[in-house]
């Protein structure tokens, strides 16, 4: 990892920390499943929330909130394919969450690999 990645993830890991509980607890959990699901992902800073990127000098194709709601959205960076069954052309691009449990982080695995793949 070159020490600009290793600068922003330090910069995502300490925004991170710096959350309330219980969300600090879930949003960490989250992190670290998108970096299973997408290894190559790099973390940093995005328009101030965590985001994750293909490179240090990429758009952010992920993005982290913590506003009223928990959010795991894709940006308009990534590549949107239309949903297709009962959604037709709507395209997904943003879920909100309170809690992760299994299910949910199968869900994340998805949706991040979509994004990469």
């Amino acid at each position: 990892m070159s020490s600009k990645d290793e600068k922003n993830l330090q910069q995502v890991v300490d925004k991170i920390a710096k959350m309330d509980e219980p969300r600090r607890s879930v949003v960490q959990r989250v992190h670290e499943v998108i970096l299973a699901a997408a290894p190559g992902l790099k973390p940093r800073i995005w328009y101030g929330m965590p985001a994750y990127a293909e490179s240090a000098g990429t758009p952010a194709l992920v993005t982290l909130r913590n506003d009223d709601r928990l959010n795991l959205a894709i940006t308009e960076k990534a590549a949107f394919r239309p949903a297709g069954g009962s959604d037709g052309a709507l395209m997904p691009a943003a879920w909100y969450f309170e809690t992760v449990d299994e299910d949910t982080e199968k869900r994340i695995t998805e949706i991040v690999r979509s994004v990469v793949s």
